[in-house]
């Protein structure tokens, strides 16, 4: 399996604070899980995998302020309510059949908990970064599959799969785009290795996650979360193998887009 940001069952989140009014976060980028859920994942490895975020957590280590979650969202979905958090129904799974028989409440409520001192975290750091800077943005870092079809199946048309989709469900559009509007402008404009990336609003997803939830509804007029979606053409989405040369030009590319954002608000 492809080196992983943490494969350690015990290792929740790694966060990383520096200075500045942006911050980062990769929270689809886990692999792990403790074992008595392990035990109880019917889901192979490589099965995980294809639905996770891999590598999105090496993308974002540029950024000064940073957090990086370490378990898989099979075990708990930080970027779902709490209701929604532990996938309990193949709908709420894309079709996948996750557990081997249903999980006890137990086992569901000591996921929850954790899920809980992730807000819990979170928003004690952004509590201290809306503290020292008048606005602050999160930049909420994911990747989504585009070739659904199987490994030598057709890919997604690039016409409904943007290379970078930015979500903004939750945010409240107009106050926010005198610093959307040129970042975006600064996405497609970045040289990446050679090549421009093909990046629209809401076309992919929307933004529609837990996370960007949080921040616009805790921070109004002061916390911009952006949900940006790299599609998977830095990696093979069915084998996890990664291309190293992308995985360097994502780095750059957040770091740009941190950077950029930064001297917006500062």
């Amino acid at each position: 399996m492809p080196k992983r940001s943490s494969s350690d069952a015990d290792a929740w989140w790694t966060v990383q604070r520096g200075s500045g009014p942006v911050l980062a976060t990769a929270i689809h980028d886990g692999h792990g899980l403790r074992r008595e859920v392990a035990e109880l994942i019917r889901l192979s490895d490589d099965e995980r995998l294809r639905e996770e975020d891999p590598f999105t957590g090496q993308a974002i280590l540029g950024v000064p302020t940073h957090v990086i979650a370490h378990r898989s969202r099979f075990e708990f979905d930080l970027n779902r309510a709490p209701a929604e958090a532990v996938y309990l129904t193949t709908e709420q799974s894309w079709g996948l059949d996750v557990w081997r028989e249903p999980p006890e409440r137990g086992l569901v409520e000591r996921s929850l908990a954790i899920h809980a001192a992730y807000y819990a975290m979170l928003g004690q750091m952004l509590d201290g970064i809306a503290a020292e800077h008048e606005r602050f943005v999160l930049i909420d870092a994911h990747s989504y599959n585009h070739r659904r079809n199987g490994p030598d199946g057709a890919a997604m048309p690039q016409e409904s799969a943007p290379d970078i989709n930015i979500g903004t469900f939750s945010m409240p559009r107009e106050e926010w785009a005198w610093l959307l509007d040129p970042l975006i402008e600064a996405m497609r404009g970045f040289d990446f290795n050679g090549r421009r990336l093909d990046v629209r609003e809401n076309v992919a997803f929307q933004g529609k996650g837990e996370q960007t939830r949080f921040v616009h509804e805790r921070y109004p007029g002061t916390g911009c979360a952006i949900a940006l979606e790299f599609k998977k053409f830095f990696m093979d989405e069915w084998t996890g193998e990664p291309d190293t040369g992308e995985l360097e030009a994502m780095r750059r590319f957040v770091t740009f887009i941190a950077d950029t954002a930064r001297g917006m608000l500062e």
